[in-house]
């Protein structure tokens, strides 16, 4: 059993290894997957998110032993390696302790403890679906990326204090757009014809006005220091909504200084920045429909897969037989085979889990079977 000494050795090398790596995060690569692991993991503390990223960087959902058990019906695979995290371990106060900390709070945090958490791609079982699956598949069209732009415009407009308009692409001298601090306005080049890198634009622009308008405490950054802030903003929030802005640069990413204070500093703005345009995104996706999935129980979200695969079957179906070209016609049918066998094996699991779960019902025999016993 390792001792306190041990123990508290083996969570400070935690951190360490967590800080080691937001230090390497100087390479666009690099800087990338701390992005994606932000996206996916933008409710845990900034120290929780190192900490996932730092032990598995390739990370995409996380959850406690017992609950991919119980919320998901998967199971962690054997020799598992955990991904641990840190948990604050909350006290009640007694009146001494109150008087003595200068707090009228009944309880505190006066620790932390690291549990094991696991990622989905080290257990198996049920598919997990996510309401985000659907939301992706919406916005890759171009009507409802469109939508989702206007409704965040409008949002900013008519909720905030924020102005935002639009202008002719050619009078930006290059630019998508901008974010001017003494009026408090962002400008947007109307005519963009890429929809997402439009949204991406407006997702920038706010978070410059968020990070580095007048009143901010970070408005003073260097040049170099706030774009790289505003791009990596839009860049989760756009992965967050499932679109993704890979090719579009990340910005001044090897000017950053290798200093750890300040990276860290500069994350955690990030961070702050990142969760309010989610949360934004979400909410606005929610009025627009685009999240209508989250509201049905998970069977009929099974369901709308299933359906999403018919649809393409069918879809492929009209395609073979009007094709004209023999090797388009080839591949047609390749494809088709492909969902074919999807739609297959889903079929037989569901079957099989069925048997599984009614012993009682008989199965009926097949004609084979009964035309061996005669």
């Amino acid at each position: 059993m390792p001792n306190k000494a041990d123990v508290k050795a083996w969570k400070a090398q935690l951190v360490a290894q967590a800080e080691q790596q937001i230090l390497k995060l100087t390479d666009s690569d690099q800087f990338k997957k701390y992005l994606n692991t932000l996206a996916k993991f933008h409710r845990y503390s900034a120290r929780n998110i190192d900490l996932i990223y730092a032990q598995n960087p390739q990370a995409t959902q996380v959850a406690g032993f017992k609950q991919w058990q119980k919320a998901f019906n998967r199971t962690v695979k054997r020799g598992a390696k955990a991904i641990r995290i840190a948990a604050p371990i909350i006290k009640k106060l007694t009146p001494a302790e109150q008087k003595h900390l200068d707090t009228t709070d009944e309880r505190a945090i006066v620790g932390y403890r690291y549990l094991p958490v696991f990622d989905v791609a080290q257990t198996s079982g049920e598919p997990v679906l996510s309401a985000k699956d659907f939301v992706k598949e919406n916005l890759t069209d171009h009507q409802n990326v469109t939508s989702l732009y206007n409704a965040f415009k409008d949002y900013l407009n008519q909720q905030t204090d924020l102005k935002v308009s639009e202008v002719p692409l050619a009078t930006l001298n290059g630019a998508k757009g901008y974010f001017q601090p003494s009026t408090n306005e962002i400008v947007i080049g109307g005519d963009e014809p890429d929809n997402a890198l439009k949204l991406k634009t407006l997702y920038h622009e706010y978070a410059h006005s968020q990070l580095h308008g007048l009143k901010s405490a970070f408005k003073d950054r260097p040049r170099a220091y706030q774009e790289t802030q505003a791009e990596a903003v839009a860049y989760v929030a756009m992965q967050n909504i499932g679109v993704d802005t890979s090719n579009y640069s990340l910005g001044y990413v090897a000017t950053w200084a290798k200093d750890k204070a300040v990276i860290h500093s500069a994350l955690s703005e990030i961070q702050q920045v990142s969760n309010k345009v989610i949360e934004l995104s979400d909410g606005l996706t929610k009025q627009l429909g685009l999240q209508e999935a989250q509201k049905e129980p998970e069977h009929d979200l099974k369901k709308l897969a299933a359906q999403s695969l018919n649809k393409s079957y069918q879809s492929l179906q009209q395609q073979v037989q009007q094709a004209t070209n023999p090797q388009q016609k080839s591949e047609l049918k390749n494809k088709l085979n492909d969902v074919h066998q999807k739609i297959s094996k889903r079929t037989q699991k569901q079957l099989q889990a069925f048997a599984e779960q009614n012993p009682g019902i008989k199965q009926p025999e097949s004609k084979l079977d009964q035309s061996l016993k005669r």
